[in-house]
């Protein structure tokens, strides 16, 4: 009898090849292209979309989310505060070190759980930093994004 293999990508394995495309855009994109806040805009939609995967990996493993107060940093140190993650992954759910700061060097706003139902929100401020404004200016949200 002969045994049928099957062969795939595990998670983790696409997990990887996901940050590696993100840091591959972060770094090419802006060298690439002539308009630099486009750019911007796009290596932040492509980090949301990174950290929003790594928030269902850090679920699928210990059943919640991370809490607003534990926020983002759980994702690469196990939470000492608030509910206890039962099954963080050694390591953590991140390639990096360190949770990503946005294309113009500011912290990505994370609650969960976020407004009107949602189970997590995650919010760039755009170019000044600040909530409100228009065009590179206004926010980019995890939920307003194209899938």
């Amino acid at each position: 009898m002969r045994k049928h293999q099957t062969h795939g990508f595990s998670l983790i394995e696409l997990m990887i090849v996901v940050v590696i495309l993100g840091l591959l855009a972060g770094l090419l994109v802006p060298r690439i292209m002539d308009r630099p806040d486009e750019a911007r805009v796009t290596k932040a939609k492509m980090d949301i979309r990174v950290l929003e995967s790594a928030l269902r990996f850090y679920r699928l493993d210990n059943g919640m989310y991370p809490t607003t107060e534990q926020g983002l940093q759980a994702l690469i140190q196990q939470p000492e505060r608030g509910p206890e993650p039962r099954n963080w992954r050694q390591g953590g759910y991140l390639e990096t070190s360190t949770v990503p700061k946005d294309p113009w060097s500011n912290d990505y706003i994370y609650r969960s759980p976020g407004a009107q139902g949602r189970d997590f929100e995650i919010i760039s401020l755009g170019a000044d930093g600040r909530e409100g404004g228009s065009g590179f200016n206004s926010e980019i949200r995890n939920w307003e994004m194209d899938p």
